[in-house]
């Protein structure tokens, strides 16, 4: 047993310094990034948010919709090949530059993506998505999706150490999902007592990735634009949004009226309600790591893509980015103790 003394902080310990910036507007800064991926050296632009890879929220629906604003969707894993066909049958090709296939790592999991590959070879995004990234297998089965598709962008996760940033780039990964246990629907934290607070994973995780030209996805944590706007600024390539993506009409949950509020059924992928709906139940050797909730409908999902990109502009012109590009290397955090005046919720 050993202890490390070192404070580690969450977003909600830190806030932006403002700095002069030349910028007059909002509307001056571009949130596009353009980047070449160390493995296939492909290049890709669009803007770096991506939908989270959760049955209520990475939907074909919400993939169609946010694809309209250059974003990004990790379509759950349980879509079927024949789901797949459906979705993309008739669609412009640039869907392709903005949907991942996702994954898990057992033989039936690798047969549909080769499956899912093989029908949509101009799909260009991988997840290989697990709880825990720190198994041999799971290293393993990177190296072997590496070798399988050579040509594919592939994302794999999730860990929160730089050193198991590394041995996935080396693995195969061009992107690695950073996060455990930030999720607004994981209970990771509490079942098990392990973690890694978010804002310095990224920091940790992305100094790692990009010494080997690698890249991360900042996966889970994030409550509010500003959140989303100080993980770009701690280094984050990607970031990856489930709870701020939840209860809107492309995620495909039944909209419930309770006490006569119209809500959304919304819950982790390692809840009781998803093992109940993929895997005939928790199996009697491990524990639900997820919560079940309702949150408040809110229709469409434009204007939370509005909200959440237009917070991200307006932190720029704050520290003068005129490019998301140039966030990181114009952020300054600063602790503190107090982030909102609370007396009116």
């Amino acid at each position: 047993m050993r202890i490390e003394y070192e404070v580690k902080l969450g977003f909600k310990d830190v806030m932006i310094r403002p700095k002069r910036s030349t910028l007059k507007s909002r509307a001056q800064v571009d949130l596009n990034r353009t980047y070449i991926f160390r493995h296939s050296q492909k290049t890709w632009t669009g803007i770096p948010v991506i939908a989270a890879n959760m049955d209520t929220v990475g939907t074909f629906a919400m993939a169609e919709e946010l694809s309209r604003f250059g974003l990004l969707t990790a379509a759950h894993k349980h879509y079927e090949l024949d789901d797949w066909n459906r979705f993309l049958d008739g669609r412009k090709p640039s869907i392709y530059q903005h949907v991942m296939v996702s994954s898990g790592t057992s033989e039936d999991d690798f047969t549909k993506l080769q499956e899912i590959i093989h029908h949509h070879p101009e799909i260009e995004f991988i997840c290989i998505d697990v709880a825990n990234g720190y198994t041999e297998s799971f290293v393993e089965f990177v190296k072997k999706t590496r070798d399988a598709f050579q040509e594919k962008l592939i994302a794999a996760g999730n860990v929160v150490t730089g050193e198991m940033v590394e041995e996935l780039v080396l693995a195969g990964a061009d992107m690695i999902k950073v996060g455990i246990g930030p999720g607004s629907v994981c209970t990771t934290r509490v079942k098990t007592g392990v973690g890694y607070p978010q804002l310095s994973a990224i920091i940790e995780c992305a100094d790692a990735a990009h010494g080997l030209k690698g890249l991360i996805i900042a996966d889970g944590g994030c409550t509010c634009p500003g959140d989303v706007a100080k993980a770009f600024g701690a280094g984050a390539d990607f970031v990856m949004l489930g709870g701020m993506l939840a209860g809107h009409d492309e995620c495909g949950g039944e909209v419930l009226e309770i006490e006569g509020e119209r809500c959304v059924e919304f819950y982790g992928m390692s809840s009781s309600t998803a093992m109940e709906k993929y895997s005939g139940g928790i199996a009697e050797y491990r524990a639900s790591e997820g919560k079940t909730v309702t949150v408040p409908y809110r229709g469409g999902v434009e204007a939370t893509v509005q909200d959440i990109l237009g917070g991200i502009r307006s932190t720029c012109t704050y520290v003068g980015a005129g490019k998301l590009k140039e966030l990181a290397k114009r952020t300054t955090f600063i602790r503190t103790a107090e982030q909102e005046n609370r007396t009116f919720k």
